[in-house]
């Protein structure tokens, strides 16, 4: 009797997120940075507390620049109804972010300003983060 092939990958329809970010590894504005350390959906409220939690603790001195969107849809359908009858509606969005990618950066700030203010930004994100410095500080 045939076996069904056994598929090494489960097939899902929300996209895989294995290996390392392809493009947005390096530090583009700031001098400072925190980059993902593994891979998650961030969703759109978490990147709007830690944003708040970054700039809150420069004083709104300097300049603090978010590197990832939250373009894909996270659909959910309504609790106690039935299967079928389509896709559900959107519930909320997500910035999809592979290990690699960097997350924030900050310029225009002490080096212990930066790092304090990116850490508490870290600590409203899913992901594990490092603190980045650009090749060039001097």
């Amino acid at each position: 009797m045939l076996q069904p092939k056994k598929t090494k990958y489960r097939k899902t329809q929300k996209g895989k997120m294995k290996g390392l970010s392809q493009r947005g590894h390096t530090l583009s504005n700031g001098m400072f940075g925190i980059k993902s350390m593994d891979s998650k959906f961030i969703n759109s409220r978490q990147i709007e507390a830690a944003r708040i939690a970054a700039t809150r603790y420069m004083k709104r001195e300097g300049q603090l620049w978010i590197k990832i969107f939250p373009d894909k849809p996270i659909t959910k359908k309504p609790l106690e109804v039935r299967m079928g009858k389509g896709k559900g509606a959107p519930e909320y969005f997500v910035a999809v972010v592979r290990a690699g990618r960097v997350l924030f950066e900050v310029d225009g700030v002490p080096l212990e300003i930066a790092k304090e203010a990116l850490r508490l930004a870290a600590q409203k994100l899913p992901v594990k983060t490092k603190f980045i410095i650009a090749p060039d500080y001097n």
